[in-house]
């Protein structure tokens, strides 16, 4: 049986990692941002660790463990989706990252309900690099890569 403090300390890990990499899409006006992401991960979380309490014995069942995280990640899919529109006004969809980064958080949850404590940070911190560092990449991709309607990109423009 986990105990008090222990409990206290995984799901507050989980709702926190959730929380900061949702202030990336809060902080570009994403319909799921900070608070939608810090629940998702805290769900994820409480989902696993009240598992673990069930199990709690010396005859832990495994297999339901993996059967609770095959049912967040396939639950949190219909979040994802959810953040995926079809943009009208141009061709293409908006949401992916969103989307995956709800996913992500999730993730994160089982990690944090698990204890696994530096697959969580560093996982944390990829993710973060991928969402802060990759719009920079992918803008200077798009800039100098990228080929125009009106024609394909010169490299000396």
């Amino acid at each position: 049986m986990i105990d008090a403090l222990e409990t206290v300390l995984r799901l507050g890990a989980a709702t926190l990692a959730g929380g900061v990499l949702g202030i990336d899409r809060e902080l570009r006006s994403k319909p799921a941002g900070m608070r939608t992401h810090a629940l998702v991960s805290l769900g994820s979380a409480l989902a696993i660790v009240a598992t673990m309490e069930f199990l709690d014995g010396p005859n832990i069942d495994h297999a339901s463990i993996t059967r609770t995280i095959q049912g967040i990640v396939a639950g949190v899919g219909f979040l994802g989706g959810g953040a995926i529109l079809h943009a009208k006004d141009r061709e293409g969809v908006t949401g992916l990252t969103t989307a995956a980064s709800i996913w992500v958080v999730a993730a994160l949850g089982i990690a944090c309900g698990g204890g696994f404590w530096v697959l969580a940070v560093v996982s944390v911190l990829l993710a973060i690099l991928v969402l802060v560092i990759g719009t920079y990449v992918e803008a200077f991709v798009h800039h100098h890569f990228v080929a125009r309607k009106d024609g394909p990109k010169l490299p000396d423009e």
